[in-house]
């Protein structure tokens, strides 16, 4: 339930990503942004399956909460502070040039 529910999280990411790019430029570069996230998630998800594998046995911490559940929320939880510093890089920079603008 937990792994379908950040699978989830992650298609509404990837439609919300691709919008937004399409919209502030074209197709190619809202495809390539999907690119990046999809390219992130599976690199990060073989990270965060990699790391559990040394601390936690296969079963987990229950039913629900199993060695590949807990890797997936750890990724989602690393991707979030990923994408989070990453915006709030960018709103800077846009500040910062804004304010040089004189606007």
């Amino acid at each position: 339930m937990i792994t379908l529910l950040i699978f989830y999280i992650h298609t509404i990411a990837a439609v919300t990503v691709y919008t937004r790019r399409w919209q502030e430029s074209d197709w190619k570069e809202g495809l390539l942004a999907v690119g990046f996230l999809v390219l992130i998630f599976g690199v990060g998800w073989s990270m965060s399956t990699f790391v559990l594998k040394l601390f936690v046995n296969e079963k987990g911490f229950g039913l629900w909460l199993d060695r590949d559940a807990l890797s997936l929320l750890l990724l989602t939880v690393m991707e979030g502070v990923f994408y989070y510093m990453q915006m709030r890089r960018k709103k800077r920079k846009s500040f910062v040039a804004v304010r040089r603008s004189g606007g």
